[in-house]
C-alpha cells in the first residue's frame, strides 16, 4: 500500500467517524445505546468495509448485545444515513466492534496503582 492510499483511507475513515457520531448521538433512539461513542473507523483499502470501534460509557455493559443491534438491526440504517454525509461512490459495509482497549488501560492502570500502594509501605520502613 502506498502512502497515499493509507493516507486517503485514514481521511475517509475520520470523515464517517465524525459523522456517525452524529448519527448516533442525534438518531438512534434506543436507549441501550444511548451513551456509545465511535472511538475509531478502520476503513479497507479497497473501500468496501468498514470496522467501527465504540465504547459505552460510564460502563460497558452487556457489549455483546450493543454489538448484535449495531451490526444487525441499525447497521443498514446507519450505512444509508452515513452515505447521505459522506460523499463516497459506495458506503462500505459497516463492522461494529467493542472497543476493549480503554477497560483493559484502566484495569493495567489500577492494577499499577495496587503495586505502588504495596511497594510504597516498604519502602518507607527501611528509611
Amino acid at each position: 500500500m502506498n502512502e497515499r492510499e493509507f493516507d486517503r483511507t485514514e481521511r475517509i475513515g475520520a470523515e464517517m467517524k465524525r459523522a456517525l457520531a452524529v448519527l448516533v448521538r442525534d438518531q438512534v433512539k434506543d436507549p441501550r445505546l444511548a451513551n456509545i461513542t465511535v472511538h475509531e473507523v478502520r476503513v479497507t483499502r479497497d473501500l468496501a468495509h468498514a470496522k467501527v470501534y465504540f465504547t459505552c460509557f460510564p460502563s460497558d455493559e452487556d457489549t455483546q448485545a450493543q454489538e448484535r443491534l449495531l451490526n444487525k438491526q441499525l447497521a443498514g440504517f446507519l450505512r444509508h444515513a452515513l452515505a447521505q454525509e459522506v460523499r463516497l461512490r459506495a458506503m462500505p459495509q459497516l463492522h461494529f466492534i467493542h472497543d476493549e482497549s480503554i477497560a483493559k488501560g484502566e484495569h493495567l492502570s489500577s492494577l499499577i496503582e495496587q503495586a505502588v500502594a504495596q511497594e510504597r509501605p516498604a519502602t518507607e520502613e527501611e528509611h
